[in-house]
């Protein structure tokens, strides 16, 4: 009985051991496979190497779904956009800016708030993307951010010229830059999507 008793045991943990490596195995292999396909996704876009470095955290939700992984650039973008237009309306409201940087400053916002808006527009129909309907929402969401990497430059192109503080300038526009290159990035994720489903 002792025996019998013990070979349950041991045959119990080992068949514990080996679900738990086989599982590890699966995450593992999961993990993997996520992680190469927003690499191997990245490689349509302009800036692949933002485009990994802002949606490699993302890979566990984008899974392998070309719509999830354009999905989550928007929503990158947007929290980027956010926070740039956050720190403007502050740096807008400092003592030490010319007329000329506040007035560049106050258009930029204005423009960043188009930007979310088209965003937030685009993110919404991405959820909406089916059947009869597709390619209206698909030519509305890439019309959309299209006109949001025209806002972003536009927003740039205000702070050209010697006039301008070379601190401010520096800061506003490498952060705009950003927010261009990942807007470009999820508009190519974005067409990328729409070659595959049309």
């Amino acid at each position: 009985m002792a025996g019998s008793l013990r070979f349950k045991h041991h045959f119990l943990a080992s068949l514990l051991v080996t679900i738990t490596i086989t599982t590890l195995k699966s995450v593992h292999t999961t993990t993997t496979t996520n992680t190469e396909f927003v690499k191997s996704s990245c490689t349509f876009t302009t800036y692949p190497r933002l485009c990994v470095a802002s949606l490699l955290t993302q890979s566990s939700l984008i899974q392998t779904s070309h719509k999830l992984m354009a999905h989550a650039a928007l929503n990158i973008t947007l929290a980027s956009a956010k926070a740039t237009s956050a720190m403007m309306v502050r740096l807008s409201s400092s003592s030490r800016l010319k007329p000329r940087e506040v007035s560049a400053m106050r258009d930029c916002v204005e423009e960043l708030g188009d930007t979310l808006e088209e965003l937030r527009k685009s993110i919404g129909e991405m959820g909406l993307l089916s059947g009869s309907n597709y390619e209206i929402y698909m030519s509305d969401i890439q019309t959309w951010v299209s006109a949001a990497l025209t806002d972003e430059n536009t927003c740039s192109d205000g702070f050209e010229g010697d006039d301008m503080n070379g601190k401010v300038k520096v800061l506003v526009r490498g952060r705009i830059l950003v927010i261009a290159h990942l807007t470009s990035n999820a508009l190519a994720l974005i067409n990328h999507f729409a070659s595959i489903h049309g």
